[in-house]
């Protein structure tokens, strides 16, 4: 069998992977907590996830073929699919992208599963290491997120080499 690749998997769905990925992690998760205590096993699959991410971030950019910030808003597709997100864009060019997620299907996934916390850890926690992984000269600024309660959330990219 040959494992699929990312992109691959892309075919499935991001929300689709999310959901089986947040059914099966929060009672591991959970029961880690219980084990050894919610904030050091949180920090621990931050760390994971964020190493992920960024693996994930750079594969992204292998299969686009380059690093610049309009190849990126390109891949926005992936996690837009099946009415995942519905945004507003802001500014796109060689070297911002801003937009506005005005609803987040993965967020109300989240927490329908009663797991919000761990939602911010497996969804939003992988943005910056994403963009890093991606292009590190690409800084990602949010300040606030649908999950945390806020009316949106606010993605700000910005090429920082020039």
């Amino acid at each position: 069998m040959t494992v699929p690749s990312d992109v691959e998997l892309n075919a499935v769905g991001v929300l689709k992977r999310r959901v089986i990925e947040a059914r099966i992690l929060a009672p591991v998760v959970h029961a880690m907590a219980a084990e050894f205590g919610v904030e050091r096993v949180h920090e621990i699959l931050r760390q994971v996830i964020v190493g992920i991410a960024k693996a994930q971030g750079s594969g992204m950019a292998e299969s686009c073929g380059g690093t610049s910030v309009e190849e990126f808003a390109d891949t926005l597709e992936y996690w837009k699919a099946d009415g995942a997100l519905e945004m507003e864009v802001l500014e796109r060019s060689e070297k911002r992208l801003s937009y506005n997620v005005t609803r987040c299907r993965y967020a109300e996934m989240y927490r329908e599963l009663g797991i919000p916390e761990l939602g911010a850890i497996l969804s939003c926690g992988r943005d910056a290491a994403l963009i890093e992984g991606f292009n590190p000269t690409v800084q990602l600024t949010r300040t606030q997120t649908l999950l945390g309660g806020a009316p949106h959330c606010d993605f700000r990219y910005r090429r920082t080499d020039s």
